[in-house]
């Protein structure tokens, strides 16, 4: 038997993550003051208080999550959970690098602060987006990719369960792409609420942008083996770290490859570590024979942890 926290990416915040969890533990006080340190700004506030439209705004979303999901870890930590493998969707492969002691925190909130400011400029508002796709495999999404394409780029961007697929790229595209997912017997072709098309060859300039940074960066050796989003492969390495983070901006994230080669390696419990319940959800849908449970709230830590 073993355990995998799982950490979440874009779409899991709120105004008021973290606020109880803060009021309740000094480990959790001390990641925020380190995170606001690091900034020069009160990261903390924005979290607790809002506004919305603020942390909305991916430079801020990034490391906010980021900020929230390394605190429930380090209570955890102080209570003697500790993981036996570690995964991140999007985002979240940063703070499962934090947790395993490949990056140190000071560096990981500023280098996602600075990811989501070259993400959100890579391509003009307006150009592209992301749409989730539910009902159709892979293979049959990625062939419709190509036929809605039309010299434009639509990709998929994340496998986020065996049937629900997220592809990002050309507005245009999209909507082409959106009507042939429906003609071939797909649930629902929904737009998401995001600024940018993500994880697609559009973020190619982030990418460029992110490489010098990362690559000054000191990543060490893993304590918990990582399983990446670039190529849902074991990593134990800090170069193999570093390498990851770089591909994953402009690539797929291979989520529901990672969850099953986690089931493959012995992990019998999933705990998505940070706000909301996204992860826990994919992981049910992927992986029915596995516990699953969300993990943020202080009431939600104490509960966790009284039979371990």
């Amino acid at each position: 038997m073993a355990r995998a926290f799982i950490f979440p990416g874009q779409g899991s915040q709120y105004p008021g993550m973290g606020r109880e969890l803060c009021a309740r533990f000094p480990e959790a006080r001390e990641v925020f003051r380190e995170a606001d340190d690091s900034l020069g700004f009160s990261l903390s506030r924005l979290c607790f208080e809002g506004p919305e439209e603020e942390l909305r705004l991916t430079e801020n979303t990034q490391p906010a999550l980021l900020t929230v999901s390394v605190a429930v870890y380090r209570v955890l930590s102080r209570l003697g959970v500790e993981p036996d493998l570690v995964a991140g969707h999007s985002l979240g492969e940063y703070s499962a690098l934090v947790v395993s002691g490949s990056l140190a925190f000071s560096d990981a909130v500023r280098l996602v602060r600075r990811r989501g400011h070259f993400m959100q400029e890579a391509v003009p508002v307006g150009v592209g987006g992301m749409l989730a796709v539910m009902g159709l495999d892979l293979p049959t999404v990625v062939t419709l990719c190509k036929e809605a394409a039309q010299g434009e780029i639509v990709t998929p961007a994340n496998q986020n369960a065996p049937d629900q697929i997220v592809v990002a790229g050309h507005l245009g595209a999209l909507q082409r792409l959106a009507d042939l997912a429906k003609s071939r017997g797909a649930r629902r072709a929904v737009p998401l609420a995001v600024s940018a098309p993500f994880h697609c060859p559009l973020m190619k300039p982030a990418q460029e942008r992110m490489r010098p940074l990362l690559e000054q960066t000191e990543f060490n050796d893993l304590r918990f083996p990582l399983i990446n989003n670039y190529d849902a492969r074991r990593i134990v390495s800090g170069e193999e770290a570093r390498e990851g983070l770089i591909h994953q901006i402009a690539a797929m994230v291979r989520w529901t490859e990672s969850l099953e080669l986690m089931r493959d390696l012995g992990a019998t419990e999933f705990v998505e570590v940070g706000p909301g319940r996204v992860l826990t959800g994919l992981v049910r849908r992927t992986l029915p024979d596995v516990t699953a449970v969300a993990v943020e709230k202080p009431e939600q830590v104490e509960t966790y942890v009284q039979p371990h």
